[in-house]
């Protein structure tokens, strides 16, 4: 069987990682318990565990001529991920999220520096990459008028878009419209669409609700698909891996309900581990299911 072709737009970060045995309140100094870097970004994130779970997968992204920057170029191609037309730019340096780990939750801050480069030019330079893609995969750590802008170009060349709108950034009804898939969390959700917005694109929206699995919409009833409950360790990634792998199940032509059944698995596994990629699963650990 042939491997699905996945297309990830979007961010390429370096995960900066505190963690504490409390979140500081306003004002405080505490002492952290550890300190490590790992690299991150939603669109890497979801570009390696769509490699993982064996799709042929093309990152495009933009990273800074620095340390950073050529730390996660290196990483990606370990993961066996494309960079089409990836050069590192020399007047700005690469993204970093500043995260707080804290009892197996997070606070992120994302400073989005080389990731702003990803703009209307470098979807038209990736053309027919984007063409030839089973499906597309974007979220909103890249300039909001780039995420419009490839929404438009998968409808135009009817090619498959899943947009995922994390961090929440609203978008014109026009582009939620052109949109194959949305993937909110409750807290996305409910900051991004109004009680008639959701009636509206309901029948597109595919919403993820930790441990309660994820909820999509069919015959006018909202069916949620259980995941599986592990002991959480952290859930740095976890939303990333779903996007990752829904993607790849959509790609191999599985059910909707069976495509978000195979991204609960996914991402039920990566809370179980350290680090948002160091957590993703390999195809093997998940099987066929």
């Amino acid at each position: 069987m042939e491997s699905p072709k996945v297309t990830v737009i979007g961010s390429a970060n370096m995960d900066l990682v505190t963690s504490t045995k409390r979140m500081p309140n306003q004002g405080e100094t505490i002492l952290g318990n550890g300190f490590d870097t790992f690299p991150g970004g939603k669109g890497a994130n979801q570009a390696v565990a769509a490699a993982r779970l064996g799709a042929e997968v093309n990152f495009i992204c933009s990273v800074g001529d620095d340390i950073f920057g050529h730390e996660l170029l290196e990483n990606l191609k370990k993961e066996r991920i494309h960079l089409p037309n990836v050069k590192p730019v020399t007047d700005t340096p690469t993204g970093v999220a500043t995260i707080l780990l804290s009892d197996g939750d997070n606070r992120i801050i994302v400073t989005p520096g080389a990731n702003a480069n990803v703009t209307k030019e470098t979807i038209d330079k990736n053309q027919d990459v984007i063409q030839h893609s089973d499906i597309v995969l974007v979220q909103m750590e890249i300039p909001r008028e780039t995420v419009e802008y490839v929404i438009e170009r998968c409808h135009i060349w009817q090619v498959p878009i899943i947009v995922n709108p994390a961090p929440a950034l609203h978008l014109s009804a026009h582009h939620w419209d052109m949109a194959t898939w949305i993937t909110p969390n409750e807290s996305e959700k409910e900051a991004l669409f109004s009680e008639s917005d959701y009636h509206n694109w309901k029948q597109k929206m595919i919403i993820t609700r930790g441990k309660q699995g994820a909820s999509y919409w069919t015959d006018e009833k909202e069916i949620v698909v259980p995941t599986e409950n592990k002991t959480v360790v952290d859930t740095t990634g976890a939303g990333d891996t779903f996007n990752g792998a829904l993607a790849v199940s959509i790609a191999e032509g599985k059910t909707l309900e069976d495509a978000i059944g195979y991204a609960n698995k996914a991402a039920s596994i990566s809370v179980t581990r350290y680090g948002a990629q160091g957590g993703m699963p390999l195809k093997e650990e998940i099987g066929h299911s």
